[in-house]
């Protein structure tokens, strides 16, 4: 049954996000969208998520947060860094943009203050993750009540993803009925390629192991 709210989907066009949108599409009465442009080096994933959210029949916004890219120096935003393809021990990967969910979730508060909406949805995962601090539930819990005291509000900060890994992230979208969407119209790779990705990247290496686990499941 549908919560008579409204939520405020983080939209990049990848595959976690896309999965929350439709995961908030089947909670909530009203949904929108809201998008970034940080500074990434593959801003196809902005034309992405605007198609995605078209697709869902959702109201899509994009913020400009191309400071931070100009303030950060990592291999999703600077082109002179070499991407890591594996994770080093005891070191944050290259891919890590400092900051980057604290403002994205900080502005996403902000807009849906603005228009009274207190469902803010992101797809961060501490199951299977890069390792990144910030995708981390302490984190998003920390955040959560920080946003409430600075605005006076209650927000809830729905991670449906939070305990999933990425095999039962598949299986999520494929209960929800967008499987084929998530797998051919997402943008997840690091190197900006469509659907099944590059297959060399850490985020293409994640989402390819978590399918085919799923698909050998699915399909005996």
């Amino acid at each position: 049954m549908k919560q008579n709210e409204s939520a405020l989907v983080c939209l990049s066009g990848g595959q976690d996000s896309t999965t929350c949108l439709y995961w908030a599409l089947k909670h909530f009465t009203h949904v929108e969208a809201v998008c970034f442009s940080y500074g990434q080096k593959h801003a196809l994933e902005v034309e992405v998520a605007r198609r995605i959210a078209e697709k869902a029949g959702v109201a899509f916004s994009l913020l400009d947060l191309s400071l931070l890219g100009q303030m950060t120096h990592n291999a999703l935003t600077d082109a002179s860094v070499v991407m890591d393809k594996e994770k080093q021990a005891d070191a944050l990967p290259n891919t890590f943009v400092p900051g980057r969910n604290m403002l994205f979730l900080t502005l996403a508060a902000v807009k849906a203050y603005e228009k009274g909406i207190r469902n803010l949805v992101t797809g961060v995962s501490q199951t299977d993750f890069s390792g990144y601090p910030d995708c981390r539930d302490t984190f998003i819990r920390s955040l959560n009540v920080s946003l409430n005291l600075a605005m006076e509000s209650q927000f809830v900060i729905h991670t449906p993803l939070m305990w999933l890994d990425k095999e039962q992230e598949w299986e999520l979208a494929d209960e929800l009925g967008v499987f084929d969407i998530v797998r051919n119209e997402t943008l997840t790779c690091y190197n900006g390629v469509m659907a099944d990705g590059c297959g060399e990247c850490p985020a293409c290496k994640l989402r390819r192991a978590g399918l085919e686990r799923y698909l050998s499941r699915r399909n005996r």
